[in-house]
């Protein structure tokens, strides 16, 4: 599951948790993972951290976010695009919490996916729009009596060429 962040460095968690044993805990979730895990033990810390640095996953324990809950939004508001996930540390082994962040980051990528299809849907439409602008205008333009010999060459190269991006995107005129 180890992938490379922004092809460069590998991808990092911060965890936020004073529970004893988060350090095993974290060497768990590095090993399984693939992850480096960073620790810090309170709210502070954390948002110290997310000021330096860029994470893939923030997990908040329960503790902290229920004790301040004004400081856990906080947290989420400068987690930037990290996965936020709030845990409870005392009563969740670590492999349910591997497969806890399995899960929320397989849905995350799903997301990410559906999001970049819709994007290129959207930007395909554009340029059929503009496309099939830039062929209605240059044919109109073609039936002007008084343009020059010379004029008249490229606007039939120009709706040539328009013709050709239409037919590349797939999309016919009726």
């Amino acid at each position: 599951m180890s992938k490379l962040h922004k092809g460069i460095s590998m991808q990092s968690m911060l965890m936020i948790t004073s529970i004893l044993g988060a350090d095993n805990c974290a060497a768990v979730l590095a090993s399984q993972l693939g992850f480096s895990v960073e620790i810090v033990a309170s709210r502070r810390e954390g948002l110290a951290r997310l000021r330096r640095h860029e994470y893939t996953l923030v997990v908040v324990d329960d503790a902290i976010a229920e004790s301040d809950p004004e400081g856990a939004e906080l947290l989420w508001k400068h987690a930037g695009l990290a996965v936020p996930m709030q845990i409870n540390f005392a009563i969740s082994g670590t492999t349910r919490l591997v497969r806890e962040i399995r899960a929320v980051l397989a849905r995350r990528e799903q997301e990410q996916a559906l999001a970049m299809r819709a994007a290129a849907v959207a930007v395909e439409s554009e340029l059929r729009d503009t496309v099939t602008g830039l062929i209605l205008h240059s044919q109109l333009a073609l039936t002007e009596p008084s343009i020059s010999p010379e004029l008249l060459a490229k606007l039939k190269t120009v709706a040539e060429l328009a013709g050709n991006l239409q037919q590349r995107l797939g999309h016919s005129m009726n």
